[in-house]
C-alpha cells in the first residue's frame, strides 16, 4: 500500500513539475519571423562582412530586415543588398530574370518633363527579338502614357509584365512613328556570348567579342556558357588574329568563374601558377581560412587555368570598350589582365567595384526565404593593384550617348570604330555614327543599373571549397 501511495506521489509530483516546466515555457517570449530574420541577418554580417568591424554593437532590431540589413552597412559599401527571395537572387546572378528581353538608356527630351527610352540592344531568343524592335528605337510611351521625369520610376516597373511599346525609328534624316508593339515578358535565361566576329583591315584580322554579363551557364553547375566562349576564340585563334576587341559596355559583372575563363583566353604568358585576382577578408574570415586545413592559404588565390584557345601570343594589346555601367567581374578582367598585357579602354568610366560577394542563405530554416549579397572580399591582382575604385579611366574617351545607333558589329558603330581607327591607325568606315548632327544627351537611367546589383561579383566558389567555406562560421561558433 506504501509503495502504490509512493508511486502515485511521484507521478504527482512528475506532473506538477510537467506543469511548472511548461508555464515556464509558456512565459518565455516566442522569437517572432523579424526577430529571427534580423538575428540571423546580424550573425552572418558580423562574420562575413568585409567592413565588419563598423556593423553597430546595439542596431535597432525593430526595423524590417532590408531597413535593419541597410543600417549594418558601411558609409563606403555601395554594393550590399538583400533580397527577400532567394531563389530570385540566385537566378538573377545567373542571368535569369522575368523580361521581355532589351536593355535601354533613359534620357530627357530637352526643355520639358518628358523623357524617352532608347534600345541599346535586343536579347536574342526574347520576345522582343520576335517583334519589330531594333537597337536605336526611341520609346515614348509604356502602355499607351507619356513617360515623364515624374513616373518613369513606376513605368519601368511595369516592365516586368506584360506591356505595350509606343516607339520611333530613325530612318536617316529624322525619328518616325512606328506601329505600337506589344510584349510579353517571360523567365528568361540571357546568353551572354552575344557576337563574335574577325574584321580584315589594312592587313589586320580583328577578333571583336561582345559579351554582356559573367555567368558559367544557365545554372550555377552548367559550363555551357563558358563553353561558347571558348569555340567563339577558338576561330580567333585558327583564324590567326593580330588584334582583339572585348566589348563590355553593357556586362556589369557576374560569376568569377565566367571571369577566370575569359582572362585565361586573352592573357599573353599566364599559366595555371599564374595569379589572376588575390581575396583580401576581414581579419576573421582570412584567419579561419588559412588555419583551415581544407582551404588554407592558396585559397586566397585565384589562378588562370591554361586554355588551348589562348589568342594571348597573337596580339599586343586588347582593347576593351566600356560604359558607365561597366563594373565588377568585367573590371576584374581588366585589372587582372593588366600584369600580362597593355589594356586599352575605349568608351566611359567603369563603375569601381574592386570587392566581392558572395550569397548567403538560411540552411537551417526552410522557412526564412531571405537572401543576402554582403560584400566580403577586396579584389587586387598579381601585382596587388586594387587602384580602381574610382573606376578605370578610359584611353580614349566617349560616353556613347549620341542618339543615332547603329547595330553592334557595324564597323560604323560609335565605340567600335573609335577602336578599330586606333588599331589600324586611320579611318575605317564612313563615321556615319560620330557625323550624324544628332546632339549627345546625358541619360536620366540606364537599365544596366538594375544588373548592377543583380550581377554583383560571385566568387569562385565551387565544390567541397564551397561547401567548406560556408560552414567555417558554423565550426568556429559551435561551442
Amino acid at each position: 500500500m506504501k509503495k502504490r501511495r509512493h508511486i502515485i506521489s511521484l507521478i504527482a509530483l512528475s506532473f506538477a513539475l510537467l506543469l511548472i516546466i511548461q508555464s515556464c515555457n509558456d512565459d518565455k517570449p516566442v522569437e517572432s519571423d523579424k526577430d529571427y530574420i534580423n538575428r540571423w541577418i546580424y550573425d552572418n554580417m558580423e562574420f562575413w562582412y568585409y567592413w565588419n568591424t563598423q556593423i553597430p554593437t546595439s542596431p535597432n532590431g525593430n526595423l524590417e530586415p532590408p531597413d535593419f540589413f541597410k543600417s549594418l552597412l558601411a558609409a563606403e559599401d555601395r554594393f550590399s543588398w538583400i533580397q527577400d527571395d532567394y531563389q530570385e537572387l540566385i537566378n538573377s546572378l545567373q542571368g535569369v530574370t522575368k523580361e521581355a528581353g532589351y536593355e535601354y538608356k533613359l534620357y530627357r527630351k530637352q526643355g520639358t518633363n518628358d523623357v524617352f527610352m532608347q534600345v541599346m540592344y535586343i536579347k536574342p531568343g526574347s520576345p522582343a527579338s520576335t517583334v519589330n524592335l531594333l537597337r536605336g528605337d526611341i520609346i515614348e510611351k509604356v502602355n499607351g502614357t507619356q513617360l515623364t521625369l515624374d513616373n518613369y520610376r513606376a513605368m519601368i516597373a511595369l516592365l516586368s509584365e506584360s506591356h505595350a511599346l509606343s516607339y520611333k525609328r530613325y530612318d536617316g534624316v529624322e525619328f518616325q512613328p512606328m506601329p505600337d508593339v506589344s510584349l510579353s515578358t517571360v523567365e528568361f535565361s540571357e546568353n551572354p556570348n552575344y557576337y563574335h566576329t574577325i574584321y580584315k583591315l589594312d592587313g589586320k584580322k580583328i577578333g571583336y567579342f561582345i559579351y554582356n554579363f559573367f555567368a558559367t551557364g544557365p545554372s550555377t553547375s552548367s559550363q555551357v556558357f563558358n563553353n561558347e566562349m571558348d569555340q567563339a576564340f577558338d576561330s580567333f585563334k585558327s583564324a590567326g588574329i593580330t588584334d582583339l576587341i572585348i566589348d563590355l559596355r553593357f556586362n556589369s559583372g557576374g560569376d568569377e568563374r565566367a571571369a577566370i575563363n575569359l582572362a585565361s583566353l586573352i592573357a599573353n604568358g599566364a599559366d595555371d601558377n599564374s595569379v589572376f585576382t588575390k581575396r583580401e577578408y576581414n581579419a576573421v574570415v582570412e584567419d579561419a581560412i588559412i588555419k583551415e586545413p581544407s582551404l588554407g592559404a592558396d585559397f586566397l588565390l585565384a589562378k588562370f587555368t591554361v586554355k588551348s584557345q589562348n589568342v594571348g601570343q597573337l596580339i599586343s594589346k586588347v582593347y576593351v570598350l566600356t560604359g558607365s555601367r561597366t563594373a565588377s567581374a568585367s573590371e576584374l578582367v581588366i585589372n587582372g589582365l593588366r600584369p600580362f598585357m597593355e589594356v586599352k579602354i575605349v568608351g566611359d568610366t567603369t563603375v569601381g567595384k574592386n570587392m566581392g560577394s558572395i550569397t548567403i542563405t538560411d540552411d537551417n530554416n526552410v522557412k526564412n526565404r531571405w537572401g543576402m549579397q554582403p560584400i566580403v572580399v577586396k579584389l587586387y591582382n598579381g601585382l596587388n593593384q586594387s587602384d580602381y575604385s574610382n573606376g578605370f579611366i578610359p584611353d580614349i574617351a566617349d560616353k556613347d550617348n549620341n542618339l543615332v545607333l547603329l547595330p553592334l558589329g557595324d564597323v560604323n558603330e560609335r565605340l567600335l570604330n573609335l577602336a578599330l581607327e586606333d588599331i589600324v591607325g586611320g579611318v575605317v568606315g564612313g563615321r556615319i555614327s560620330r557625323e550624324s548632327g544628332q546632339p549627345l544627351l546625358s541619360p536620366v537611367f540606364n537599365s544596366i543599373e538594375l544588373r548592377n546589383r543583380q550581377r554583383q561579383l560571385k566568387l569562385d566558389l565551387t565544390g567541397e571549397n564551397e561547401r567548406q567555406l560556408k560552414a567555417l562560421r558554423t565550426r568556429l561558433t559551435t561551442p
